[in-house]
């Protein structure tokens, strides 16, 4: 039997201890934890140049292995219904705790005080955003240019499209099918050497973001953040938790079992660093790697509940903060806007803020200016975000393949069980079993 490592050389203990002296260094050396600002973008640099190849190789093989090729527009069709309703869910919930909470209530903001050029980049990529454009946003200038952008809706495309050709290419698509493997098993491989600087990128990000937004600016607009906190976290326990007791699995033991990714992702602030990660660990839950492919980086796209839980519940905070009162049919606009908004926005730098500006626009009794209240406490909202957005798609993954009829429940309880019991032995790394 081998022997288990000490705990301190588990990455989940390691991220753990990087985070708390980050937060420390950021506290105290405000200056330092500026400058510590490299190592977080390094990691996430790192692990966003794989993941073109990790979508690329992992739908191909997929689609290619697929023997009957209508199951992809099946699981497709199943996991947008999905995607759409949870969406609702967390764009009404918003609404409903602002309106219970009244986060914004007694700030009482003049909107003629806040300086409209703060929000004014923001506002000009709204513009430009919408949902045509994110449905052209899939087609890539060329075919390498996808792969070397690296944007997911555009390498969810080639992908999908390769997948197709190779699997109707016979015993030539089998040969190009195994090369697909290898080339995975590679790119897999140089995530596992990655991922080992995961302390270090979330050291640099945690420091930067306390060290330059300091915990005192976070005073006034705490209700707010504790709010959203609040909601996100009932979201996915209440929520998420249902639907997890549904497809027959604990939503805690989960938790449990992508720890190691949650912590990375409150370190950096950013879902993309842990997304090769969470492909492997649902395939080692049982999911088969043709839904994982298909369904997770999607969500990506369709599926960023804690981003629409944020968008309804700071529309109705700017509303309240700026003593701007909202008639039933202006909080119904709001709802239907941000169904189409949330979508469109998707892919876009600064997502959450390009996509609330959007909103904004289109509800013009609330000031767009009254964007900049939010700007200093940006940074801390989009880490609770990126946490419910990865948790979600998690979810998301094994419910469709539960519907494929491709989930062993019985080994899916089994090994959350394990993870939730010890730690693991391999110091965090995840399964590299492709077969």
């Amino acid at each position: 039997m081998p022997q288990r490592r000490p705990w301190y050389a588990t990455l989940y203990v390691q991220v753990l201890i990087a985070i708390v002296v980050g937060i420390f260094i950021g506290r105290f050396f405000p200056k330092a934890g500026i400058a510590l600002k490299p190592l977080g973008d390094g990691f996430v640099s790192l692990i966003r140049m794989m993941i073109a190849p990790v979508i690329f190789c992992v739908v191909v093989q997929g689609i290619a292995s697929m023997s009957d090729l209508k199951k992809v527009g099946t699981v497709g069709v199943k996991a947008l219904v999905y995607f759409e309703i949870v969406s609702t869910v967390a764009l009404i919930a918003g609404i409903l705790v602002a309106k219970i909470l009244h986060p914004g209530s007694g700030l009482n903001i003049d909107p003629a005080t806040l300086d409209p050029k703060t929000a004014a980049t923001f506002v000009t990529h709204a513009k430009e955003a919408g949902f045509i454009a994110f449905l052209l946003g899939f087609i890539p200038r060329t075919f390498v240019d996808a792969l070397a952008g690296g944007a997911v809706p555009q390498v969810l495309l080639i992908s999908i499209l390769t997948g197709f050709a190779i699997s109707r290419m016979g015993e030539a698509g089998q040969r190009a099918t195994r090369a697909i493997e290898l080339a995975n098993k590679v790119v897999f491989g140089i995530i596992r050497i990655i991922v080992k600087a995961a302390p270090l990128g979330a050291l640099g990000g945690m420091a930067f973001t306390v060290g330059s937004y300091g915990l005192n600016s976070l005073s006034s607009l705490l209700k707010l953040i504790g709010t959203f906190y609040l909601t996100s976290i009932l979201f996915i326990v209440i929520i998420f938790g249902a639907i997890a007791y549904g497809v027959g699995f604990s939503i805690f033991r989960f938790l449990a079992f992508i720890k190691d990714e949650l912590l990375i992702v409150l370190g950096t602030s950013s879902s993309e660093t842990v997304l090769p990660d969470m492909m492997q660990k649902l395939e080692r839950l049982g999911a088969s790697r043709s839904v994982v492919g298909l369904v997770f980086p999607t969500g990506y796209v369709f599926n960023t509940d804690g981003t629409n839980i944020y968008l309804t519940l700071a529309v109705l905070f700017l509303a309240q903060a700026t003593n701007t009162h909202l008639s039933l049919a202006q909080e119904g606009a709001i709802l239907l806007f941000a169904l189409i908004a949330s979508k469109g926005g998707s892919g876009v730098t600064g997502t959450g803020f390009v996509t609330l500006a959007a909103i904004l626009a289109a509800v013009p009794s609330i000031p767009v200016q009254s964007l900049a209240i939010l700007l200093g406490v940006e940074k801390f909202m989009s880490e609770c975000r990126a946490l419910t957005n990865v948790i979600g798609n998690g979810v998301a993954t094994l419910v469709v393949s539960r519907w494929e009829g491709e989930l062993d429940v019985p080994r899916m309880r089994a090994i959350m069980a394990d993870s939730a019991d010890s730690p693991p032995e391999n110091g965090g790394a995840p399964a590299t079993d492709h077969s």
